[in-house]
Order: structure tokens, then C-alpha cells, then sequence
């Protein structure tokens, strides 16, 4: 919980406000205390949401349904004014953990408990279900610990059953990993009903139980096709709980028992009266829960808000005029800026920049590999996110100054937590430029969510699903195309191309990327009406020569290298080469380094790469950009600009113009909890693309189609542009030849 900020009111409606719980770019959620002494958790939304009319009526809806859920096993709400100015939701706080963060600390739940857990969400779901109600986001996230039992939260999403949502009708409800297959399928709303949340159930107890999702982890894709077409993973389920399980996750709706059939088959949902509270729960738990109440029971009542001049020279709030301005070099920070540091670099007073001392400054963290295998990579980075620091504190009408600090990681976990710890301590730090590989990332993501700090990558892709924590209000934000999507451009090329037959190799060495990349080539291209063939590429081995024998055999059209390794993939195309193939051949940006072209030579000739970075000397809107980098880094004006540089300049621009958007009229205050929530949707237009999350699923990148198409000639890898309009091209050349 983070202290009220002076902006924030100290009361609303007769609650008390005692600190804010988290923020984002609807709203804030503040804990708060009524005129009674119970403790809420307070909802406001912003005003300039509210005169949406749309927005309005969603949240009345919320608002209408959480007031018809009055079970044991809910939340309750307290009050509530949908009409408001800035409309209010409050309802009962509960200060144990969600079951997510219990099970991903303590592990796997005993049977006793998960019978308890179970027996009481049933019950709940019984209520809503009886009141014409469907939850249809029964998760972990959604389940609080308290020590009486547990508490469903989250109605959002849900409605009345057989009632029209206000959500576009293709658009996937819930969360995949935890939603049942017709939710899936988005087929129609009149699908989604009661059975739905029993699904859901399943899921849960078979998380609680094995501490493991039932349909595994990965891309959004490769979940929900496993949820649709395969059996759920059960293996570790008790086998008194696996009859139940199995019948709550059985794919038909009607195959599956009612809520109040799971209630009645894990026991009594009230539990005996006798008894301390929170015996229901495994050693640990309990304890965890008392400190979070005690910490919450002993706060201050807030005294009311007053504002109190400053002791400083006096701050005079801007004019309508200088508003619309601030507003207006937002829209253009990326060239406007650029030309002003090109300008004013050579005679900026004050060292980089030259930022005034009257403003207040904020670093921007940069942990990238400047001495291990992608040093080259971490090198661009450092020299983006430098420039684009510079470029901003070349602003006249900058709110504040910043500043940039580099530490370098190697590569290694080990190094990179330590890196992170150092961050984490430093209170001027708001956000953090990421590392460099998967390894890294998943040995920092813990630190950096655990003090709400922004972590945001541009150069690795994972499943966000992996992270503990990254759901509703993540930290973790890979500012590119999720890398389940790479092989879309190698697809659109191979279409375009008229390909009948395509091969993949499914390189082991991958493990499940390689798996869900051929999963998925297969799935889109089948839909297209093409063939595909999937190769196996043993994992311990380096001979291609038998797995390339078997991928000639299909006579393919097109052949797509499915895995990461560089070196892998050059050995792939050489013996490709040597076994006479002369087809289309391709893979993801993971594939494309250094090391594929010196392995491969010239068998790399004519490969095609997708990627999420561009070649900014090549796009018309980063040509300042390019002039500014070559020139600030003393490069010829014919070298290269390395890949990830401006991604690494987009994205700490990003940044700034988020910080930038959390400064009021009157107060200059950015903070790491403030800047994650305004991160939660990224809608921001840089010089290499569009970013910006899906506001109904922050995890989901919303321009898919900003991905790349590469394609090797005389030895090195030449931009082609985006990759539908690429695709475009090359079929118009191909045509020519």
C-alpha cells in the first residue's frame, strides 16, 4: 500500500481514505475506512472516463451486479454512486493474499484445504448462479485468503446469464489458462453460462492442488488451443479430488456438475463451528494474513486535506494556453525533441541537456549485457535509452529533468538480481529498461514487481504467463509483438508466395517456444488450407542431416526453422544447402545473429527473418532519429544503426511522456506505483511503430501488426518493412524474376 498523495481527496461519500491500494489508467483504488470503523476498498474512476457514456453505463452495470452478490464467500459492497462526477464502488477489504500469491509462495495447498476452498467458492458461485448471475472470471488472482475462508472478488466481467455483454462480441472473456473452452471460442454470449464458471473452478482446484495451471503456460494462443482441443495435465491431482476435477473440466458444458453438485461433493461449504479461525488454512498462512490485518488495523485516520504553500519560490499553475501546449509537444516528443537536441546540443549548459536545478529529476534504469554473449545488443540499448534522455532534457517545456543509469548485467541471473536489488534501493530510480535474455528477465521480474517497479523490454520475448504477478496491473511490460506471434511474417510470406506444402522444424534444444511456434504454423496454415509437416530436431544433437532428410521428403514449398539458437539455425540452412533444397526458407528474430551468418555462410543466402525491431535508416519517421544517433556516437554516415537502438529510444520516450502525463497543475510527483498503472495500456506512437496494451487484457501487445520481415542478402540481413506490406513486395518481385 502506498501513503495519499496531496492531490488526493481525504474523504469520499463519508469514507475516510487511509492510503491507496494501486492505481491505473481508469482510476485509483484506495483503502478506506467508513463512519462505522469497517475497512473498504474504495474504487474511483477518473471524471475524464466517467464522461464516457459508454464507460458510465459499464461501471453502473458493475456497480448493479456486485450490489445482487450478497453470499458469505464474496466481497460485499458497501456503497456506491454510479452517477458521480467521478463515479465510487466500495466494498468489504480483505487483507490476506490472492490464492495466486499464497500457492506461488507456500506451493501446493494440502487436500483439506483445497476441499474447504473449494466447498466455499462452489457456494458462492451457487448464490450467483441462483441470482441469474455468471462470474466468468473464476481465477487464483480473483480468490482472497482471509482466515475464516476465502473471498470472490471481481465482478467486472460478469452478467446476467443469457444477457449480451457490452464488450465486442469477438472479443475472448476471462482469463486463458482459467477460462472454459466456449469462452475460448467467443462463438456467442449465449455460450457463456453457469458451466462456465464450474470450468473455471476446475482449474482452480487442480492449480491449488498441484500448484500448476492445467493447461500449462505459454502464449495466449497455445493456452487456449490446449484448453479447447487437449486433455488438461492432472497428474498430481489427489486422486479422492481427481473424479471431481475431471467432471468440472469436461470440454461439453452439459457434461460437467453444477456448482451446487461440487459444493455437496467437497463438504459442508460453512465448516465446523468449533475451532480457531484460519484452521482451514496449512501452516504459514495464517500468520501472513494476522501481520497484513494488524499492519492495516493500526493505520492513522487521515486528517483532512489541506493545502499549505510552499516554502520554495512560489509555483504559479499554467494557463489554459500552456496546458493545451504540454499536451500538444507530447504528440510530437519523438521528431520536435530530436530536432531540438540536434539544435542545442553543442551549447547546452548544465551537462546533458542542461537541466535546470529548480526542476526535479528522475532516473530511468538501464540493466542490459554490455560484456557477455549479446553485449552488441545491450550496447544499442544503452546508447537509445542515452539519447532519448538527452533529447527530452533538450526541452524548454519540459515538467522535470532526467536521468539515465546503466548497469550491466553480463547476461548472467546471478549478476542481473543483484543489479536489480541495486535498482530497487534506489529511490530516484522509476523505471528500469530491461535485460537481455529470458534467463534474466525471470531472475529480476520477482524483485522489480515486489517494489511496483516498471520493468520494460524490448529485446526478449516471453510468456508474461510465467511470471508470477503479471495479471490486471502488471510491472513486467515487453513493449513489442508477443514472441508467440514471430513466425506470423515467415506465414504471411509463404501465402503470399503461393506455398502449398510448409516443413517446420521443431528444434527440441527450444523446448515448448519451438513446440508452441510449430503448433501454431501449423493451426494458422491448415485454416489457410495448406499442408504442414513438423520435423523433430533432437535437442542433444547438432546433425540436421536426417531431420532435413525427412523435411525434404514432404516436398515443401517453404521451410521454417522453429527455434533460438543462432548457431542452430546456420547449421540448419547448411544442411539444407548440401542436401539440395532450393525453396523459401525462414525463422524468428531469436534465430537472427552474427552466429547464423558465420555458421551458416552462404547457405544463409535468401532467408527470410520476422522481428519486432526496424532498421531506423530505413524508416522515413526515424530519419532524425538516425541523424541524431550517428551523431551523437560518432558513426559515418553510412553505418548502421544497431537493431534494438531505437526500440530502446521509443521506449524510454514512452516513459517519459507517461511520468509526464502523472504530473498535476500543481505538484510535481512521479511515483514507481503511479507510473505502473499508467503503463497499464502504453497507448503511445514512437518512431519505429504504434505501442499500447489491450485495456480488456493488458498482457495482450494490441498491434500485432507491427512486426518486421528481414531478409539476408550477400551475407547480411536487409530490412524489408512491415511485414503485410513486405509480403506485398516480394510477391511483385518474385513475379518479375
Amino acid at each position: 500500500m502506498q501513503p495519499l498523495r496531496p492531490a488526493d481527496p481525504s474523504a469520499i461519500a463519508g469514507y475516510r481514505l487511509l492510503g491507496r491500494l494501486g492505481a491505473g489508467g481508469m482510476g485509483v483504488v484506495y483503502l478506506a475506512r467508513s463512519a462505522g470503523g469497517a475497512l473498504a476498498a474504495l474504487k474511483l474512476i477518473r471524471a475524464e472516463h466517467a464522461a464516457d457514456p459508454g464507460f458510465r453505463e459499464r461501471f453502473r452495470r458493475e456497480a448493479r451486479v456486485a450490489e445482487r452478490i450478497t453470499g458469505r464467500w464474496v466481497v460485499r459492497v458497501l456503497g456506491s454512486d454510479p452517477e458521480a462526477r467521478e463515479p465510487w464502488l466500495a466494498t468489504e477489504f480483505v487483507p490476506g493474499p490472492s490464492l495466486a500469491e499464497a500457492v506461488g509462495v507456500h506451493g501446493a495447498l494440502p487436500e483439506p484445504t483445497v476441499r474447504a476452498l473449494g466447498a466455499r467458492l462452489a457456494d458462492a458461485l451457487t448464490g450467483m448462479h441462483e441470482a441469474g448471475l455468471v462470474h466468468r472470471d473464476v481465477k487464483p488472482g480473483n480468490v482472497l485468503l482471509a482466515l475464516d475462508g476465502p473471498r470472490l472478488i471481481d465482478f467486472g466481467i460478469a452478467r446476467s446469464a443469457g444477457v449480451t455483454a457490452l464488450t465486442a462480441t469477438d472479443a475472448m472473456i476471462g482469463t486463458p489458462g482459467f477460462l472454459a473452452p466456449e469462452q475460448a471460442r467467443v462463438t456467442g454470449a449465449g455460450e457463456v453460462g453457469p458451466p462456465s464458471d464450474v470450468f473455471s473452478l476446475g482449474c482452480v482446484l487442480a492449480y491449488a492442488t498441484t500448484g500448476r495451471r492445467p493447461f500449462g503456460t505459454g502464449g495466449v494462443a497455445a493456452v487456449v488451443y490446449r484448453t479447447v482441443h487437449e486433455e488438461p495435465d492432472l497428474d498430481d491431482v489427489p486422486e479422492a479430488l481427481l473424479p471431481l476435477v475431471t467432471a468440472c473440466l469436461a470440454k461439453d458444458p452439459a457434461d460437467r456438475p453444477t456448482a451446487a453438485e461440487v459444493r455437496a461433493a467437497l463438504g459442508p461449504a460453512e465448516g465446523p463451528a468449533e475451532g480457531p479461525a484460519g484452521d482451514w488454512l496449512p501452516p504459514g498462512l495464517p500468520a501472513l494474513i494476522a501481520e497484513r490485518s494488524a499492519r492495516v488495523l493500526d493505520l492513522p485516520v487521515a486528517e483532512p486535506t489541506v493545502l499549505v504553500p510552499s516554502a520554495g519560490p512560489a509555483r504559479t499553475s499554467p494557463s489554459r494556453r500552456r496546458v493545451l501546449a504540454l499536451g500538444s509537444a507530447a504528440a510530437v516528443a519523438g521528431a520536435g525533441g530530436l530536432t531540438a537536441w540536434l539544435v542545442n546540443r553543442d551549447r547546452a549548459p548544465g551537462g546533458a541537456g542542461g537541466s535546470p536545478t529548480a526542476l526535479p529529476t528522475y532516473t530511468i534504469g538501464v540493466q542490459t549485457d554490455l560484456s557477455g554473449t549479446r553485449k552488441a545488443d545491450g550496447r544499442a540499448q544503452e546508447r537509445g535509452a542515452r539519447l532519448a534522455v538527452e533529447t527530452f532534457n533538450a526541452r524548454s517545456d519540459r515538467p522535470f529533468g532526467l536521468a539515465v543509469k546503466v548497469r550491466d548485467d553480463g547476461g548472467d541471473p546471478t549478476r542481473a538480481a543483484a543489479v536489480a536489488r541495486e535498482f530497487v534501493k534506489d529511490a530516484a530510480v522509476m523505471a528500469v529498461l530491461g535485460p537481455t535474455t529470458r534467463e534474466t528477465v525471470m531472475a529480476v521480474a520477482d524483485t522489480y514487481d515486489k517494489s511496483r517497479l516498471v520493468l520494460a523490454t524490448v529485446a526478449v520475448g516471453i510468456d508474461q504467463g510465467d511470471i508470477s504477478g503479471q495479471t490486471s496491473n502488471p510491472t513486467y511490460r515487453e513493449l513489442r509483438v508477443a514472441h508467440g506471434m514471430l513466425q506470423l511474417p515467415f506465414n504471411g510470406l509463404a501465402l503470399a508466395r503461393g506455398a502449398k506444402r510448409v516443413a517446420v522444424v521443431d528444434d527440441r534444444a527450444a523446448g515448448e517456444y519451438s513446440w508452441q511456434t510449430a503448433n501454431s504454423t501449423k493451426t494458422t496454415m491448415s485454416a489457410a488450407g495448406e499442408t504442414v509437416t513438423v520435423h523433430q530436431m533432437a535437442a542433444t544433437g547438432e546433425d540436421f542431416g536426417p531431420t532435413v532428410r525427412d523435411v525434404i521428403a514432404a516436398r515443401p514449398d517453404a521451410v521454417l526453422y522453429a527455434g533460438v539458437s543462432p548457431r542452430r539455425a546456420g547449421l540448419c540452412a547448411k544442411a539444407l544447402k548440401q542436401q539440395g533444397y532450393g525453396g523459401m526458407c525462414g525463422g524468428v528474430e531469436y534465430a537472427l545473429g552474427p552466429e547464423f551468418l558465420s555458421v551458416a555462410g552462404p547457405a544463409a543466402e535468401g532467408w527470410y527473418f520476422g522481428t519486432t525491431y526496424v532498421d531506423p535508416a530505413l524508416v522515413p519517421e526515424a530519419k532524425a532519429f538516425t541523424a541524431a544517433y550517428r551523431k551523437r556516437w560518432g558513426l559515418s554516415a553510412a553505418a548502421p544503426v544497431e537493431r534494438y537502438a531505437a526500440e530502446a529510444y521509443d521506449a524510454v520516450t514512452g516513459l517519459a511522456e507517461s511520468m509526464r502525463g502523472l504530473v498535476s497543475s500543481q505538484h510535481l510527483d512521479v511515483a514507481r506505483v503511479a507510473l505502473r498503472g499508467a503503463m497499464r495500456t502504453f497507448p503511445y506512437q514512437g518512431i519505429t511503430k504504434r505501442y499500447g496494451f489491450d485495456e480488456r487484457n493488458v498482457l495482450n501487445f494490441t498491434y500485432i501488426e507491427e512486426l518486421f520481415l528481414y531478409r539476408i542478402e550477400r551475407g547480411v540481413p536487409r530490412f524489408l518493412g512491415q511485414f503485410e506490406k513486405a509480403a506485398d513486395d516480394e510477391k511483385k518481385r518474385w513475379k518479375k524474376q
